[in-house]
């Protein structure tokens, strides 16, 4: 499987894609903002990821809005605030074979570049 989770009106994920060709690599691209997330496509990232909680981000403007930094999340709430807000899904996400790349630090972007090559 090819497939990139991304959002179109994220500058990283523009920059990250560009820079690394992705879109004419092959890859099924996902905008989650005007094609959400489903149910079964996030418990398909989590069974890769091995949680929910490594797919959350925590820098959603949401996050702070809501007050959850104080709050100890469970997995099933995590989930729940993925699927019903598209912003707390780590940007970007990258299926690539069997492979999971999630996030755009410095290490998972130089692990993508020499993992599509």
């Amino acid at each position: 499987m090819k497939k990139i989770y991304f959002l179109s009106s994220c500058s990283t994920c523009q920059r990250i894609l560009k820079e690394n060709e992705l879109e004419k690599k092959g890859f099924e691209m996902q905008d989650i903002k005007t094609n959400p997330i489903s149910a079964i496509q996030l418990d398909e990232l989590k069974k890769l990821a091995g949680t929910y909680e490594s797919l959350f981000s925590r820098r959603a403007i949401k996050y702070k809005e809501l007050g959850l930094k104080d709050k100890a999340l469970t997995e099933k709430e995590i989930r729940n605030l993925i699927l019903t807000e598209y912003t707390f899904l780590k940007r970007q996400v990258i299926i690539y074979k069997s492979e999971i790349f999630i996030g755009s630090e410095k290490k998972t972007i130089e692990t993508i570049k020499r993992g599509l090559k």
